[in-house]
């Protein structure tokens, strides 16, 4: 079901890209970067591709200028040459006009500051709320691997009972979030990518809620092909059910 969400999303944003119209310019520096290349991406066909590049030599500056049909996930990428996979790559919400991002080479990701588009105000705040289930999570994880070493079966229980509770409680947060920001592009962005498996009924009044010009927006569009896609996957499915009973 992930894999069919993230084609239908691929497909969508290859379609957004066609266009040679600059309708974005991002700008910005990197505090201690006197030497690399920095990378513009977006995700195509489940993959990272390179939109554009900036060589830098001495110079802490870049300027980027891209054509996106409506705001979007896009990613800079800092080649660092570090042999270290992490804190290399800034995921942010790209809306047309001109953007400013400002970080540092020592800490690439964390230090990044983003402005210039409401969509991502409203990632942060969303990703700020799920680093909060992240750390619960994490406890509960230890808890579980505690009571298996101590053959604790109550502390078990109680452990993995708690973490059904915090999963539906992230995804109700998840689908609170997108209808309080039906007029932005978020909503549908969050649907499709954080609670994709959720009931198709909690999916549909996210699209339902969306406003018209969201509902025509990448995600927007995104969003009503990939429930299309699933209503005929369980109205088949039911089917087949019913057909061999």
């Amino acid at each position: 079901m992930k894999k069919t969400a993230l084609l239908v999303l691929a497909t969508l944003l290859l379609a957004a890209c066609s266009s040679e119209e600059k309708n974005l310019k991002i700008t910005g520096k990197v505090q201690g970067l006197k030497k690399g290349t920095l990378y513009l991406q977006k995700v195509e066909d489940t993959s990272l591709v390179n939109i554009d590049s900036v060589v830098v030599k001495g110079n802490e500056t870049f300027s980027f200028e891209a054509s996106i049909e409506s705001p979007q996930i896009l990613y800079l990428y800092l080649n660092k040459k570090d042999n270290n996979i992490y804190d290399d790559r800034v995921m942010f919400f790209a809306e047309p006009g001109e953007m400013i991002i400002n970080t540092t080479l020592k800490q690439f990701e964390k230090d990044a500051i983003v402005e210039g588009s409401e969509n991502q105000k409203k990632l942060m705040e969303y990703q700020s709320m799920m680093n909060r289930f992240n750390t619960r999570n994490l406890e509960l994880i230890q808890q579980s691997i505690t009571a298996q070493q101590e053959e604790n079966a109550q502390s078990l229980d109680s452990a993995n009972a708690e973490y059904d509770k915090l999963l539906r409680r992230r995804y109700l947060f998840t689908v609170n979030f997108a209808l309080n920001n039906k007029d932005l592009e978020i909503a549908p962005y969050l649907a499709i990518s954080e609670v994709y498996d959720a009931n198709i009924k909690y999916l549909d009044t996210i699209y339902k809620s969306l406003t018209p010009e969201v509902k025509g927006s990448l995600y927007g569009k995104s969003l009503e092909e990939f429930l299309e896609e699933r209503k005929a996957q369980e109205k088949a499915t039911s089917e087949d059910t019913a057909s061999q009973a």
